[in-house]
């Protein structure tokens, strides 16, 4: 049998009886989180506030990281079992910050859900000088998870949830240059190469990790409604990519496509909980189910690309990690 997800050998649906209009209140139902711990990053808008809402309403105890502290506290206003902590993906030290604080409380770490990201962006850099698609999707997930590794551990059965997308068809990894220094930017060029990563990473640390009893996940949660991912696109973007007709105004069919916010976090919350998913990671997930294998680019469940890009992550981040 086989035990890892490379070229995509574990890529088949659970038949999970979930599907594409399954909510968060559907695939959480019969599941209690007493006594658990979760991390969601951009856990106070969008799919993550009700990824935390629905966690926090199952019993367990989520930490949510916020760049605004503030904003972060009003959304998550009259939550039960919320707790709310700074830090901004964008700043490496702040990442640390975090995690060296959440480590000093001396708790376990049951489920971690990345599940803040940008899209539509323009072309920006961290202080490294680093793309900031690719920092804010992949490497400060990669720094945070293992930063976080002594709790993952510790929780003796946790599980990591990465979000991804399908705009990771939009492109491979560029090895060569990922921060754009010689290539011309385009934006979604460089959200589809950090959502790669993502499937990528949840690839190779699965197969890691599993010895720990942890588990990992890339998710696509599909394309919603009334999230901020979009917020700084411009209107032309969304007609180039025949979302809108000339007045920028979204046209009916796109409309009727898109997930609510409830349809949209389900499978982040599917693969943060279900029972069916206690001998089986590194796979990617879409519609409450493990996706069908022609939903997944090979390029980013390729072996050989996942450990190229594990060294890569530690050498770019500076950060060791070391999975016993």
């Amino acid at each position: 049998m086989e035990h890892t997800n490379y070229q995509g050998a574990l890529q088949t649906p659970l038949g999970s009886g979930f599907h594409a209009k399954s909510t968060t209140g559907e695939v959480i139902k019969g599941i209690d989180l007493a006594g658990k711990i979760a991390i969601v990053t951009g856990g106070n808008t969008g799919i993550g506030l009700e990824t935390t809402k629905t966690l926090a309403a199952a019993g367990a105890t989520v930490i949510v990281p916020a760049r605004d502290i503030d904003k972060a506290r009003k959304n998550l206003q009259g939550i039960a079992n919320v707790e709310v902590a700074p830090m901004d993906l964008i700043n490496p030290a702040s990442v640390d910050a975090f995690a060296t604080s959440f480590l000093a409380s001396g708790r376990s770490l049951h489920m971690l859900i990345n599940n803040a990201g940008i899209m539509w962006v323009p072309l920006r850099r961290d202080q490294r000088g680093f793309e900031s698609q690719l920092v804010t999707n992949y490497l400060s997930l990669f720094q945070l998870t293992a930063r976080l590794w002594p709790a993952l551990q510790k929780a003796n059965g946790a599980r990591v949830v990465n979000l991804s997308s399908g705009g990771h068809q939009f492109g491979a990894f560029d090895f060569e240059d990922p921060n754009f220094l010689y290539r011309e930017y385009e934006t979604l060029l460089g959200y589809g190469q950090s959502k790669t990563a993502v499937n990528l990473f949840s690839l190779e640390m699965d197969n890691r990790a599993k010895f720990s009893k942890v588990r990992v996940y890339a998710v696509n949660p599909g394309s919603i409604g009334g999230t901020e991912l979009g917020r700084e696109a411009p209107p032309e973007l969304f007609q180039k990519m025949g979302f809108c007709d000339a007045e920028g105004n979204l046209l009916p069919e796109v409309a009727a496509s898109l997930k609510t916010i409830p349809q949209g976090a389900a499978t982040t919350v599917w693969c943060a909980t279900s029972p069916l998913l206690n001998n089986i990671g590194g796979v990617y997930c879409e519609d409450g189910d493990v996706a069908a294998a022609a939903a997944v680019k090979s390029y980013s469940q390729d072996e050989t690309n996942a450990k190229r890009l594990w060294t890569l992550s530690e050498e770019m981040t500076g950060i060791t990690f070391n999975i016993q």
